[in-house]
C-alpha cells in the first residue's frame, strides 16, 4: 500500500501489525454502507470516488504509478494525478472522459467499511444509475458548482428518492474553479432545496468541495472557513446504516430454492430480507397460506439460535408442507399481501417504447410471472413534476401504470416503508422482455387495486374434462397466423368443415369478423393489435374450457402476444399453424385491395408494409399456399392433429 498519513480519520491501520486476530475481528464487526454518486456529466462524481481511495489509502503502489503514468497520458487535469482514471475502466470511459457503466469500489476506515458505486449522468444510461441505486443506502448528489442544478441533477434526485433512499448528501463540487464563493454555493442549494421540497426530500446535507483538490473530503478545508459542517468522510462514517433496522420489521424471507441434499434433509434456502425468526416460531408461506413451525435454522457453519435480516439460512419445518422457489416465508400473524393487480410507478429503461397491453415477465424478489402493462395513468416531468397524460412510456420517462400478471404474487407496498432492503425485495421489481429477455423497466408497486381483492374464482362442480369428454374429443386451440392475403381464413374453414364431417364440435374465431362486435372499439394500432390478440385468446381459452376444437385465423404479428396466449392454456392445447407465403406472393393475390391502399398511403399500420410482421420460429404446422392449394394445406393439417386423443 502507498506510505500512511498523518490524518487523524486516516490512520494506517498499526493493529494489522500488533495483532493481526484482532484486527480482523474488528474489521468483521465494522458495519458497511452503500452509498451511490450519481448527478449530471463531468459533476466530477469519478474524481470524487478517486479521492476517496486515494486519500483513504487503499491504493497499491503499482496501482499508483499506473496511475500517474495514465494521468499524464489520457488525464483531463494537465500533469497532475487524475483521480477519476481509478474509477472509469473502459476505454470508451478514459477516451470521453466519461462514465458508462456502474462502477463499484470498496474502501473502509477505522470506523466502517463502505461500497461505492460511481454512476454514469448520461441521459441514455440512466438504467446503469438505477442499478446502481438499487442497493444503496445514501446517495451523494454532485452538481457542478459552474453550472447549478441540472435537468439530470433533477432526474437522479428524484429517482433516488422513488427507489427509496433517504440519505442524501448535496456536494457542491468544484468549489475550486468558482474561489470557493460562498454566495454561489448558498444559491445552488437554495435552488436545489426548492426542488427537493416539490419531490418529498425532507432533508439533506449540503458540502462545498473539491474532489479534485481535496477540500472537505476527508479534512476541513482552509479555503472554506464560513463552512461549518462536517467533511465528506465524517458524514458517511455517522449517517445510520438503514439495513440496520431491517431486523425490527416483520420476518419476510423469499425462498430462493428448496435444498434436498438427502432423503432425511428438506429445507428452504433464501436471504432473510427483513425481521427475525428462530427454531419454535410459527411461520406462514404465501400465496399459498400454508402455516408450520419452524424447527432449524441451518446455516453452513450450523444452526443458528436466529436468523436475522442480511443473513442466509435454510429453514426446516415440523410439517410437509408445500414450499417451492419463489414463496415466500412470513411470521404467521403479520404476513404480507398477495394479489395479482396493482398500480405501480416505472421507470423506463428500453430505447423501445411501453406497449401497453404487451405481456412480460415480472421479476420481484424470487418471482417471476407474466404481466401486462396498462395504458399509463400520466408520466411525471422531472423539471417541472407535472403529471403529463400520454400513451405509452419512451426511454428514462417515469410514469405510473396499472400492472396485471397471470397470478398472485406476494408484495409489500413500496411506499409504506422505504428504508431499509425488505421493501425493496417485496416492493421493487423489475421487468424483462420475453423475446430478447432485455430488462425493459424498473418498478415500484404502491398498492394492489381494489378488484384485485373483491374478484375470486368461483369454483364449479363440471370441470373442464367434464366439457371434454362430453364431447368425445380434446380441446385445442388451431392458431392460424401469417400475413394479409395468405389464405388463414381459407385455410382454417376448410379445416372446421372436415372436423365437423368427422363430428367434432368446432367454432372458428376469424378476424374480421371479430372486429364487427367484440373488438369493434379497436384500430390497428401496434397496442389495438395487442388487445385484440389478448380478447381473441382469452375467448378461445373460454371455448377450449367448455371442450371445443377453436380455429382462430388471424394475423396475430407480433410472436410475444402468440406466446401470451399459448400461455393461457395447458400445454399441448395451442397448435400454432404458420400459413406461410412470401410477401410478394400474398400482395400479389390482394384480395381486398389493401397492399394497395397501404402502398398507397391511404392505409396506415397495415402488416408487411409499414408495420412488422414477426413469423413463428417453431411453429406446430407450417403449411406453404404458395406451393399448396387451400384444400390441400387443409388435409395436411388434418393428417398433422390426427388422431385425436
Amino acid at each position: 500500500m502507498s506510505e500512511a498519513t498523518t490524518d487523524p480519520i486516516y490512520v494506517t491501520e498499526a493493529l494489522i501489525a500488533e495483532d493481526i486476530d484482532a484486527y480482523l475481528d474488528q474489521h468483521q464487526h465494522k458495519t458497511m454502507l452503500r452509498f451511490i454518486t450519481c448527478g449530471s456529466v463531468d459533476d466530477g462524481k469519478s474524481t470524487l470516488i478517486g479521492r476517496l481511495l486515494y486519500d483513504s489509502k487503499m491504493i497499491f503502489e503499482d496501482q499508483l504509478a499506473a496511475l500517474e503514468t495514465d494521468s499524464k497520458k489520457v488525464g483531463t487535469q494537465g500533469q497532475e494525478i487524475d483521480f477519476a482514471l481509478l474509477v472509469d475502466g473502459l476505454a470508451a470511459e478514459r477516451e470521453q472522459g466519461i462514465t458508462i457503466d456502474v462502477a463499484y469500489r470498496f474502501f473502509n476506515t477505522e470506523k466502517r467499511k463502505f461500497i461505492v458505486a460511481d454512476c454514469p449522468g448520461h441521459e441514455q444510461y440512466t438504467r446503469n444509475m438505477v442499478t446502481g441505486a438499487s442497493t444503496a443506502d445514501l446517495a451523494v448528489i454532485l452538481i457542478d458548482a459552474r453550472k447549478g442544478v441540472l435537468v439530470q441533477t433533477r432526474r437522479h434526485s428524484y429517482l433516488c428518492h422513488l427507489i427509496g433512499i433517504r440519505n442524501i448528501v448535496l456536494a457542491v463540487n468544484k468549489m475550486d474553479l468558482v474561489d470557493y464563493d460562498q454566495g454561489v454555493f448558498d444559491a445552488i442549494v437554495k435552488d436545489y432545496a426548492e426542488f427537493a421540497r416539490s419531490i418529498g426530500i425532507e432533508s439533506f446535507t449540503a458540502l462545498p468541495i473539491s474532489g479534485f483538490k481535496g477540500d472537505n473530503i476527508t479534512t476541513r478545508s482552509a479555503q472554506t472557513p464560513w463552512y461549518q459542517g462536517p467533511t465528506l468522510i465524517e458524514h458517511l462514517e455517522r449517517v445510520e446504516v438503514i439495513t440496520s433496522r431491517d431486523a425490527d420489521k416483520p420476518f419476510r424471507l423469499p425462498v430462493q430454492w428448496v435444498n434436498r441434499p438427502n432423503l432425511d434433509f428438506r429445507g428452504f434456502s433464501g436471504l432473510i430480507a427483513s425481521g427475525t425468526v428462530k427454531p419454535g416460531e410459527t411461520i406462514r408461506v404465501l400465496p399459498s397460506g400454508k402455516t408450520s413451525t419452524v424447527t432449524r435454522v441451518v446455516t453452513l457453519d450450523g444452526d443458528l439460535d436466529e436468523g436475522v435480516a442480511g443473513q442466509s439460512v435454510t429453514l426446516c419445518f415440523a410439517d410437509e408442507i408445500d414450499c417451492s422457489r419463489g414463496d415466500v416465508i412470513a411470521v404467521a400473524d403479520n404476513p404480507p399481501q398477495a394479489a395479482d393487480q396493482f398500480e405501480t410507478t416505472l421507470v423506463w429503461l428500453n430505447d423501445d417504447p411501453l406497449i401497453p397491453g404487451r405481456a412480460y415477465w415480472l421479476k420481484l424478489g424470487t418471482q417471476t410471472v407474466s404481466a401486462t402493462v396498462q395504458q399509463p395513468k400520466y408520466a411525471v416531468n422531472v423539471n417541472t413534476m407535472e403529471h403529463t397524460a400520454v400513451k405509452t412510456l419512451e426511454l428514462n420517462a417515469i410514469g405510473v401504470a396499472q400492472i396485471i400478471a397471470d397470478k398472485p404474487i406476494v408484495f409489500e407496498p413500496y411506499a409504506d416503508n422505504r428504508t431499509g432492503q425488505g421493501n425493496r425485495t417485496l416492493g421493487g421489481f423489475v421487468l424483462i422482455d420475453k423475446i430478447t429477455n432485455a430488462t425493459v423497466a424498473a418498478g415500484m408497486i404502491q398498492f394492489a387495486l381494489r378488484r384485485a381483492q373483491n374478484v375470486h374464482w368461483q369454483p364449479t362442480d363440471v370441470t373442464r374434462a367434464d366439457h371434454a369428454k362430453l364431447k368425445n374429443q380434446a380441446p385445442k386451440v388451431l392458431w392460424f397466423t401469417g400475413l394479409s392475403g395468405a389464405g388463414k381464413s381459407t385455410i382454417a374453414n376448410e379445416v372446421e368443415k372436415r372436423l365437423n364431417v368427422m363430428n367434432r364440435h368446432t367454432f372458428l374465431l376469424d378476424g374480421d369478423n371479430v372486429r364487427h362486435g367484440l373488438n369493434k372499439d379497436l384500430g390497428f394500432t401496434e397496442a389495438d393489435r395487442i388487445e385484440n390478440i389478448r380478447r381473441v385468446g382469452e375467448v378461445a381459452k373460454l371455448m377450449a374450457d367448455a371442450g371445443l376444437i377453436v380455429l382462430t385465423a388471424f394475423i396475430s404479428p407480433f410472436r410475444a402476444e402468440r406466446e401470451m396466449v399459448r400461455a393461457m392454456l395447458p400445454e399441448g392445447e395451442f397448435v400454432e399453424v404458420f400459413v406461410d407465403t412470401p410477401l410478394e406472393v400474398a400482395e400479389a393475390r390482394d384480395v381486398k385491395g389493401l397492399y394497395k391502399k397501404a402502398r398507397d398511403g391511404q392505409l396506415k399500420n397495415f402488416t408487411g408494409i409499414d408495420s412488422p410482421y414477426e413469423p413463428p420460429l417453431n411453429p406446430e404446422i407450417r403449411v406453404n399456399t404458395a406451393e399448396m392449394t387451400a384444400e390441400q394445406a387443409a388435409e395436411h393439417i388434418i393428417r398433422q392433429l390426427m388422431p385425436w386423443k
